[in-house]
């Protein structure tokens, strides 16, 4: 190693450190990127490239050959944009509901609980568990011979096909991943409370101020930069999802519950008139929306460290 770093020098060295990391990066993150790219710049259902037409940004113009972009049903690719709204109305509700427990649960967490340590860890364990596995409990407990209609036969409930229904389906899509999830985000929040200065609440409670007040003058501005942080994360975390809404609805009834990852999934692979080509430009415009998050949380990131260097 010496040889080397008299060879290249310290900066060579670091270069040298991080060739390996990334040449995998390269062939597993970069490469398939280009390679995507390409695709979506083609046609046809074969998997080799040499057994595909080069369509230049036709997938693209199908993509957005669109009446109104409000109604499907007047779009070329009408299962594409029902997924797009799908997710869209998937986004607004489900990070709104996890904003609210993550931050509820962190709230709870942060007091002076007995056997704190223990109701940390049961919050936090549906994080630990496979999204699969996570979709089949739940899939099994809200099935029409399932947990929840045994649970609810004594009060006279009839067994009631929950995954049939369109706003059931939905509404446990919604409530199944904030409960995989939240604890990932309310871990983040209990981090920053519990980085606020203790002798703040104690000179509000001096004060006599109400709890209400103090949150709000308090611990929501304090908290801010860790909000965002879950706000961003969530966001990209919601465009994204697949794996256990796939295994809990399948995308049903019809395509209620069929969100984008589903569609590309769906027509790059699991159709029989799979279309990688239209897969392909449809996941490179998803992966734009998450690069905008991602420098919105930067952007968001930055100007509250440059607020806190200056308070």
């Amino acid at each position: 190693m010496r040889a080397w770093q008299k060879l290249t020098g310290l900066n060579g060295m670091a270069g040298i450190f991080l060739a390996p990391n990334m040449l995998i990066f390269s062939v597993f993150v970069l490469l398939p990127l280009v390679i995507n790219f390409v695709y979506s710049t083609t046609s046809g259902s074969g998997v080799f490239l040499q057994n595909r037409t080069y369509v230049g940004a036709e997938q693209y113009r199908i993509l957005f050959d669109c009446g109104s972009y409000l109604d499907p049903a007047t779009c070329a690719a009408d299962t594409f944009w029902a997924a797009v709204r799908n997710t869209a109305v998937f986004v607004v509700f489900q990070v709104s509901a996890m904003l609210i427990a993550a931050l509820a649960t962190a709230l709870i967490l942060n007091r002076e609980l007995s056997n704190r340590g223990f109701w940390r860890a049961v919050f936090f364990f549906p994080v630990l568990l496979s999204p699969v596995v996570v979709g089949l409990i739940w899939k099994w407990i809200l099935q029409r011979q399932g947990l929840l209609n045994y649970a609810l036969s004594p009060f006279g409930f009839e067994p009631f096909s929950w995954l049939s229904d369109r706003f059931w389906a939905f509404f446990f899509a919604v409530f199944v991943s904030v409960w995989a999830h939240m604890g990932f985000y309310a871990l983040i929040l209990l981090a920053g409370l519990q980085a606020i200065p203790r002798d703040l609440y104690e000179a509000a409670a001096m004060d006599k101020a109400s709890p209400t007040r103090i949150f709000r003058r308090i611990t929501l501005p304090l908290l801010m930069p860790n909000l965002i942080v879950v706000l961003v994360l969530a966001l990209i975390r919601a465009v994204q999802i697949f794996d256990e809404v796939f295994v809990l609805t399948g995308g049903g009834p019809g395509t209620s519950t069929m969100y984008i990852t589903q569609f590309i999934y769906e027509t790059g692979f699991a159709s029989s008139l799979r279309n990688p080509g239209l897969a392909s430009a449809a996941s490179i415009l998803m992966g734009i929306v998450l690069v905008i998050l991602t420098l919105v949380q930067l952007a968001a990131s930055g100007r509250n460290e440059k607020k806190a260097k200056r308070q």
